[in-house]
């Protein structure tokens, strides 16, 4: 989206033992074949979506920049849908991840609020192109937009993302690490939604982890599987599920790589930001889940040294 001046298979239980349930399908994620363009920018030109009320905008914009150590952008006014509506918008720009925040004060059209994040692309006719060919679907068709073109694509599973592309492309500087889109699929989609986003992203698998730790869910002593791709969209965190999750899990759409999580939670307590899962160890990353002012949940982590 917008960033202003920035910016089926079969389901069944693998392993039943000591508590442990791990749930799959019949087949580990195998890239797809993959269009022949590079569609991707850059992970810095990408950004998760968030949506507040109007009273609680300032507030959360200041809560991340100071929690990130990131800047504003200036809040502006307009329309960026392709029917009637107006937002208040405001980008932001961290070096762990940018954001595109809107405070709509009219109704929101339909599909817009739903999508999780915004992806630049070079050219959004083969991006169209390559994400039809890789089995989205087009819910909002290309649009122009003040300063580019916009659409709206959901990919096997429900997972719904905007393109967006410049009339004049930008030049941002690259970010110190770049977040995670955490997505939470059924088992029985998670293989087809990994399949198609590596097709259209020209990504690869950096791991498919079939035991991965469910306390990193909320759900100690048992298993999951969890899917890590990375590609120059960014980097994806796929986490198949039976849905009995406790709250907040599955309302992190972003994770966040932060050099030391300890000193970043304090400093996000100190800007009104409430820890909703104190710090959890896994085996690679130490992590905690967070909510901001106005409602956005996300996940922070640290690499375990």
């Amino acid at each position: 989206m917008f960033v202003f001046g920035f910016a089926r298979a079969v389901i069944a239980p693998l392993s039943l033992m000591a508590g442990v349930f791990v749930w799959g399908t019949a087949s580990a994620a195998n890239a797809a074949p993959q269009p022949t363009a590079i569609i991707a920018v850059g992970a810095q030109y990408d950004s998760t979506h968030v949506y507040v009320a109007p009273p609680d905008l300032e507030a959360f914009v200041a809560s991340f920049t100071a929690t990130f150590d990131g800047r504003a952008g200036k809040p502006v006014v307009t329309t960026v849908t392709p029917t009637p509506s107006s937002t208040q918008f405001q980008s932001i720009k961290t070096p762990v991840g940018a954001l595109s925040t809107f405070a709509y004060t009219t109704p929101i059209p339909y599909p817009f609020g739903l999508e999780r994040s915004g992806y630049l692309v070079t050219d959004m006719n083969q991006a169209i192109a390559a994400a039809r060919a890789a089995g989205a679907s087009i819910l909002v068709e290309p649009f122009k937009d003040p300063i580019g073109m916009d659409a709206i694509v959901e990919w096997p599973g429900g997972v719904k993302m905007q393109l967006y592309s410049h009339f004049v492309p930008p030049s941002y500087e690259p970010l110190a690490s770049v977040p995670e889109n955490r997505v939470y699929l059924s088992p029985d989609r998670i293989d087809q939604f990994a399949n198609a986003f590596i097709r259209f992203s020209r990504g690869k698998v950096l791991s498919d982890d079939w035991h991965a730790d469910g306390a990193e869910l909320g759900k100690p002593g048992q298993a999951y599987r969890r899917i890590r791709i990375e590609s120059k969209f960014g980097k994806m965190q796929i986490m198949a599920t039976d849905g009995h999750l406790p709250f907040p899990f599955g309302h992190d759409i972003s994770g966040y790589e932060v050099g030391d999580l300890n000193e970043t939670l304090a400093k996000a307590r100190a800007h009104g930001v409430t820890v909703l899962v104190e710090t959890v160890e896994l085996i690679d990353r130490r992590t905690a889940i967070v909510q901001f002012p106005g409602g956005f949940i996300a996940e922070i982590h640290c690499a375990r040294r």
